[in-house]
């Protein structure tokens, strides 16, 4: 009996799932139990390349999201962490959302709590909270509006410019926010991914000093990425060919580049969909330890255990939800976040 065969037997135990190889055998499996529960399959950027490829849709987490709920099947199968598959299950409450481990949690998104955003927010009571979509629902609930990587500026923008903001979680975004905008009464959170906040500006100017014709993609979470603009403000490497990008950004970028190589700085997985996009173009990683376990947690056996047995479900409670969705939509009505995080 294969694995295969004892999993579909009705063997629950994850030691099961990590014997579990992506093969197409596999992929057809997946494919097969998907249509049978009724489920579409989203997989973001940063998961396992044989996630990615038998998912039904790829992305960031808010445009996954979007199409979770656009989509017309009634299961939502989240590979990606904890807080995207509750994003999920606010922007569609009536369909059960599940994510293959429970386990795989965000080190953003714990960086700060609803308890955390309560009190920051009796110390500044008249200000306005924006949270980065990489926060849990209990945050969201407390917000006034999201915000992506990519339109954090025109979020902020969009505030009078006498009223105070608190940005969270993200201190590097934040950072990057506070650059373009001017903006000085902006208080930011000190949290960070540990993943981004791991690539630092030396790794990158010496990749660039290494590299001196390749583009830099570089994700605002990045602990370099303000090394990243000083690199190109000081005239050490051409500012035309330093760009800072959410994931989804660097997709397009990497569509019209004309560049024959292009130094990453975020989470390796994201090589993957850069070199489906443009595979003229040599993608290296700044760091190609940048890879985030909580991302990786989602295995072939995992996913293939979630459509097994329906596990593991995500819910929110529907207060939460609703508040949660309040400040997810008037993000979306002061900007389009497509490139999400």
């Amino acid at each position: 009996m294969t694995v295969l065969d004892r999993t579909f037997a009705g063997d629950h135990s994850g030691s099961l799932a990590d014997d579990v190889v992506p093969t197409e055998e596999w992929a057809a499996e997946i494919r097969r139990l998907a249509r049978q529960r009724g489920a579409t399959v989203l997989a973001h950027n940063y998961q396992l390349p044989e996630i990615q490829d038998v998912a039904d849709h790829v992305g960031d987490s808010l445009a996954l999201s979007r199409i979770a709920a656009e989509a017309p099947e009634d299961t939502i199968v989240f590979c990606g962490v904890h807080f995207m598959a509750e994003t999920a299950k606010i922007l569609s409450p009536q369909k059960t959302v599940l994510i293959p481990d429970q386990r795989a949690g965000c080190s953003l998104a714990d960086s700060i709590t609803a308890d955390d955003l309560r009190e920051w927010k009796a110390e500044h009571p008249d200000a306005v909270v924006v949270s980065y979509v990489n926060t849990t629902a209990a945050v969201k609930a407390l917000t006034d509006i999201c915000c992506t990587s990519s339109n954090a500026v025109e979020v902020v923008a969009s505030i009078p410019e006498d009223r105070e903001v608190l940005f969270l979680p993200d201190q590097f975004l934040g950072a990057h926010v506070r650059r373009v905008t001017g903006r000085t009464n902006l208080h930011v959170w000190a949290g960070e991914c540990h993943v981004h906040a791991g690539i630092n500006g030396d790794e990158l100017a010496e990749q660039a000093r290494t590299h001196p014709d390749a583009e830099l993609f570089v994700h605002p979470e990045c602990g370099c990425a303000t090394s990243a603009l000083y690199l190109a403000g000081e005239g050490s490497f051409p500012a035309d060919r330093v760009k800072i990008l959410s994931t989804g950004g660097m997709l397009d970028a990497a569509r019209e580049s004309k560049a024959r190589q292009v130094l990453v700085a975020t989470e390796v997985g994201m090589l993957h969909q850069l070199r489906r996009a443009a595979p003229e173009i040599d993608f290296q990683a700044v760091n190609d330890r940048a890879s985030c376990k909580y991302m990786k947690m989602i295995t072939a056996g995992a996913l293939l255990r979630s459509l097994t047995h329906g596990t593991d479900v995500v819910d929110v409670d529907p207060e939460t939800a609703r508040l949660a969705r309040r400040s997810v939509q008037r993000m979306i009505e002061i900007g389009q976040p497509g490139g999400g995080e």
